[in-house]
């Protein structure tokens, strides 16, 4: 049984809750060895193997009623949709608790929830369970992404009643705002993200704004770096950068088709404009510039780019720090082209990606994803633009894995899984074909016979969700970051205070040549300042002493340890600069200087 770290179980004192271990799996297998309690349900298998599903793992307690059973189906089977999972298998698992109903009452609470399972199901879902007061052998292959793993606690209805209750009421105080701490990622793994950046103070979240990133001067620092980079490559490949308010009256997402099909994420609301939704996708506000004007056949393709923040209810479970936020970014981008123009569009898109995750050798591999049963548009579209991307991944000789009806609600899409340092896959980059939001916004350029035509809309995010992108990012480098990221590249050391004039003045020259530069002239010990230095991981750490200032030069130690002595501050300066342009992975501009 391979279980992630990532796990968190939290109990919730003298108050009895239902308990759901919820597994996104790739695989899971359970074998019959025996009965094991007095009173079981029959079985007709000895064993049962399902792929691709979510296991919701039950332990149910003394005094759980239908309504926490109710409330466990309906949310985990809403978890299982928004996944596009169609199988959902109810596991009996006694572990989770020490507060166990009877056997008998256990028994008959699970078989309600497989009944109410299956009626919640439909057509789309299967729902398969294992039997009840079975020993069984279990073997399970959960999948790597952030919320693979949730547990739930689902209290009484009656308190379930009175918290509602108690929500509603206009101007009750539910947090104290002069106590509010940052959470707590003690006991997490030090390669976490969360525990590097809190090493770092890089970003915190706070209870007055969950799922959403405070970040610290130096989490800035390097998210900033990160849409510099895109919006260098952005510029290179003739985008042009807009943006647009974060607030719309939802006739607008009615006309993108959000209303229908992305409601339950979005947050909306009642104000002096309306009825109006925060922004949860760029892609309906950018179609809006590209209707102020006419546009000419010679003019496509169009290329937007956009970083505004955007809003989504997201799922709620487990607290996955950068990987699952409320409020994000994205290197957004749209291209309004022409039909003729969608290969070679989709060929320039791909070698972006490379060349993007080249910048933090990672590697990559593509999935077209197919048609959704929930969709827009009529077959013969949807089968064009499979045929378009699959043309353009075939002509790069990239390889790729067919997810059938995975693609969006108005188009199929390539999504990129990108392999970190330490093996793991997460899913960044993504291309999206659409001919269904043109036709919707009524989208029109005049061809080369004179005619009107509808554009193609091609949606396509680099980098992804900055956040959770910063999140992977963190883990690859595991807080060692390359120079032209780290947000304290190079820090500047004394080794007594005679020379803290010299330091100062070395200090003063890196930061006159743009080189994010800190300085240690305290009375504390050399050594003590070099491991703290190397704590936080700067790149390079330049000591002076009196030789040093003697020479009018500097030593040099870089984050691999390596050492130079004798340098001149402008040769490092600018072989620093160097390093940091050519956005390197490596610590050597020491050795040019």
């Amino acid at each position: 049984m391979r279980v992630a770290s990532r796990f968190m179980f939290k109990r919730i004192s003298k108050v009895f809750y239902m308990k759901v271990l919820q597994l996104d799996v790739n695989r899971i297998e359970f074998k019959l060895v025996k009965p094991e309690a007095s009173v079981y349900e029959p079985a007709d298998y000895k064993s049962k193997e399902v792929s691709d599903a979510l296991v919701m793992m039950v332990s149910i307690e003394s005094g759980d009623t239908e309504a926490e059973a109710k409330a466990a189906i309906e949310e985990s089977m809403g978890f299982a949709k928004k996944q596009k999972l169609h199988k959902v298998v109810l596991y009996p698992f006694a572990h989770l608790s020490s507060n166990l109903e009877g056997i008998e009452g256990s028994m008959e609470l699970f078989k309600f929830m497989k009944g109410y399972a299956a009626e919640h199901a439909g057509e789309s879902m299967e729902v398969i369970s294992a039997p009840f007061g079975w020993n069984k052998q279990l073997s399970l292959d959960i999948k790597g992404h952030p919320l693979s793993e949730q547990s739930h606690s689902y209290g009484n209805a009656a308190k379930t009643a009175e918290k509602a209750r108690a929500k509603a009421k206009i101007g009750e105080k539910r947090i104290d705002v002069s106590v509010v701490k940052k959470s707590d990622w003690s006991g997490l793994p030090d390669t976490d993200h969360r525990t590097i950046g809190e090493r770092l103070d890089l970003y915190s979240f706070q209870e007055v704004s969950p799922g959403m990133v405070y970040w610290h001067p130096n989490g800035l620092i390097m998210f900033n770096e990160l849409k510099g980079l895109m919006r260098d490559k952005e510029s290179e490949y003739g985008y042009k950068e807009i943006s647009t308010p974060g607030i719309a009256n939802i006739a607008l997402w009615k006309v993108s088709g959000h209303l229908d099909h992305y409601k339950d994420d979005m947050f909306m609301f009642e104000s002096s404009m309306g009825d109006v939704g925060l922004k949860p996708m760029n892609c309906p506000s950018s179609i809006l510039i590209f209707k102020t004007r006419k546009w000419s056949y010679r003019e496509l393709p169009f290329r937007t780019a956009i970083f505004d923040r955007l809003y989504r209810s997201e799922l709620s479970g487990v607290a996955s720090g950068l990987f699952r936020v409320k409020e994000m970014t994205q290197d957004d981008g749209h291209i309004f082209a022409r039909e003729d123009q969608i290969e070679s569009e989709i060929v320039l898109l791909l070698k972006m990606v490379r060349e993007t995750y080249d910048t933090f050798n990672m590697s990559f591999t593509a999935k077209l994803s197919t048609k959704p049963d929930n969709h827009m548009g009529s077959d013969e579209l949807w089968e064009k633009a499979e045929a378009a991307l699959r043309n353009a991944l075939e002509y790069n000789h990239m390889k790729y894995e067919v997810k059938e009806k995975e693609g969006a609600f108005y188009g199929p899409k390539i999504d990129f899984d990108v392999k970190d340092s330490m093996g793991r896959i997460w899913q960044c980059a993504t291309i999206q074909l659409d001919y269904q939001l043109p036709l919707n916004f009524k989208l029109e350029y005049t061809g080369e016979d004179g005619k009107r035509h509808t554009p193609v809309i091609i949606h396509r995010a680099i980098l992804g969700s900055l956040e959770r992108f910063f999140g992977v990012m963190v883990e690859h480098y595991n807080g060692k970051f390359p120079t032209w990221l780290a947000p304290i590249q190079a820090i500047v050391i004394s080794i007594s205070e005679p020379v803290n004039d010299y330091a100062i003045s070395v200090h003063k020259a890196l930061r006159k040549a743009k080189i994010r530069a800190d300085i240690d002239i305290s009375d504390k010990t050399l050594e003590y300042k070099i491991r703290d230095a190397r704590l936080h991981n700067v790149p390079y750490i330049i000591v002076v002493g009196s030789k040093e200032k003697e020479a009018h030069s500097i030593s040099v130690r870089n984050l691999e340890g390596k050492q130079k002595y004798g340098i001149k501050v402008d040769a490092l300066a600018a072989a620093l600069n160097d390093e940091i342009s050519a956005r390197s992975n490596s610590y050597t501009a020491f050795e040019s200087a």
